[in-house]
């Protein structure tokens, strides 16, 4: 995922900017684009653009709930977790690099239900994805075979272990927590 802060609505050559870099960090640009119905998006140097990396674009409907539903709830996941849960800085930069740490938390450290409970960077990068890990079992005498909670996994080690829960913070934003079980000594 990436993103840029700008000062008012992007232009249409802002977005193409934006998009270029983001092909060239990614290495590969994608096979479509979906988008509102916003000028710099109908604007013909932007669908030429487009044309030219092989990407098509597709509008999401006016007015409809749910047509560009992706990118929506992306927004309301920032909205919710990251911009609402600080004061947003005056300083461009400084605004940039929390976003920058939400990001990086995103993509690394959240589970995503639309994912299955993979993250972001474990679908991308064919990474084994930790929800599939063996799981410890707190229960002592909760049967080896039993199901647990999807995704099923096998119990790692003995049953009946005693966890405890370790919770620490992206750069120390308590917005951004990375929580882990592990055994407790």
């Amino acid at each position: 995922m990436g993103f840029a802060v700008l000062d008012q609505q992007p232009t249409s050559v802002a977005v193409r900017t934006f998009l270029g870099r983001a092909i060239g960090k990614a290495g590969a640009a994608p096979g479509h684009l979906i988008t509102d119905q916003g000028k710099q998006f109908r604007d013909k140097a932007f669908g030429r653009w487009c044309d030219r990396r092989g990407i098509r674009q597709r509008f999401g409907a006016v007015g409809k709930y749910g047509s560009i539903a992706v990118i929506e709830r992306l927004i309301q996941t920032i909205n919710g977790e990251c911009t609402r849960m600080l004061l947003v800085p005056y300083r461009r930069e400084d605004f940039r690099r929390e976003l920058s740490l939400f990001v990086t938390w995103y993509n690394h450290d959240r589970p995503s239900e639309a994912l299955n409970g993979w993250t972001p960077d474990e679908v991308y990068h064919g990474l084994d994805p930790a929800c599939l890990a063996p799981r410890f079992e707190p229960r002592r005498h909760w049967p080896r075979g039993s199901p647990c909670a999807a995704p099923r996994t096998t119990i790692r080690g003995r049953r009946g272990v005693r966890l405890g829960l370790a919770v620490s913070y992206v750069a120390g934003r308590k917005h951004l927590p990375i929580v882990k079980l592990q055994r407790a000594a």
